[in-house]
């Protein structure tokens, strides 16, 4: 089935030429069909590219999935148009009354700031506990899964010594759950972060359970017991060329820091990476996917209710 995209959205032109199905929403109007609801909160400066990772990786799926956007109204984007954010975008108050199957938030460049001190951390906060009566699952990446953890079960961030920054082999620890199932018992993921979690509170915590870790990294995926609330502390919706990106950027600023691992063919850096973690990426978003389909309300304002409970 197609994924569901606002007229115009200029990702659609890039799906079409993978081969991912896309409908506008004038088509999607005429069909009597109940298609997953999924709001993005982006909060990454390049939202454009952002946007693209995501819709592919949704939009690779035998349902019906309608996407709508979300910015932070207390923080201006500086990297994205803001034609582009004006036309595609909503803020937190246009859409507070709606009801989504899933919620993705993503990673932010703030991980220096405390996050008390992150300009739009209130705002976010009022996200969080609105989705809580009005998302089924919410699924949490880089940043957005340490300040979900830290907000609801007061699991703290902290500093690493040096950025922990390429692609990484991760170790299943709960090979049967619902969104490990037929994943790899070992299998790649980039990571690019400045912050790691408490760890030892990670694991202890009675509400929440560790699926897939690695020496390196420690935790990569976890879950709530009741599955409503997804964390991947990494980027498994990166392309093959967003490390090398990031790597460039960073070289601009300081001519010593280092190649992202186990990313470039033989350390080189002017040899192309290959996307090596691209089927664990679809088939983790797959089980989430389909774990929202099987578990999620038809009628999505009951979420009140079972908020409630």
């Amino acid at each position: 089935m197609p994924i569901r995209i606002a007229d115009g959205l200029p990702a659609k032109q890039e799906l079409l030429r993978e081969g991912i199905q896309v409908m506008e929403e004038q088509t999607a109007q005429r069909q009597d069909i109940r298609p997953l609801k999924i709001l993005l909160l982006n909060l990454m400066p390049k939202k454009e590219e952002t946007e693209l990772q995501f819709l592919r990786l949704l939009g690779s799926q035998p349902l019906q999935i309608e996407v709508d956007f979300l910015q932070m109204s207390s923080r201006k984007s500086s990297h994205t148009n803001a034609s582009h954010l004006e036309k595609f975008y909503y803020q937190f108050n246009q859409i507070q009354d709606r009801y989504y199957d899933g919620l993705i938030v993503t990673g932010a460049p703030v991980e220096h700031l405390d996050f008390e001190d992150v300009t739009y951390w209130q705002e976010l906060q009022s996200i969080f506990d609105w989705s809580k009566s009005h998302v089924f699952s919410c699924l949490h990446i880089c940043w957005g899964a340490q300040a979900r953890l830290y907000t609801d079960y007061g699991i703290t961030k902290h500093s690493l010594p040096i950025k922990l920054f390429g692609i990484f082999s991760h170790d299943l620890t709960q090979r049967h759950h619902p969104l490990t199932r037929g994943m790899d018992d070992s299998f790649l993921a980039p990571q690019s972060r400045h912050t790691g979690i408490d760890e030892a509170k990670l694991a202890q915590h009675p509400e929440l359970d560790v699926l897939a870790t690695a020496p390196e990294t420690g935790t990569l995926l976890a879950a709530s017991k009741d599955n409503r609330q997804i964390f991947v502390t990494g980027h498994m919706e990166y392309d093959a060329l967003t490390l090398d990106q990031e790597y460039r950027r960073d070289l601009g600023s300081n001519p010593q820091v280092c190649l992202p691992l186990n990313y470039y063919p033989q350390d080189q850096a002017d040899l192309p990476p290959q996307h090596r973690w691209r089927s664990s990426a679809y088939l983790f978003f797959h089980n989430w996917l389909n774990l929202v389909y099987q578990q999620t309300p038809y009628d999505l304002t009951t979420l009140d209710n079972q908020s409630a409970k």
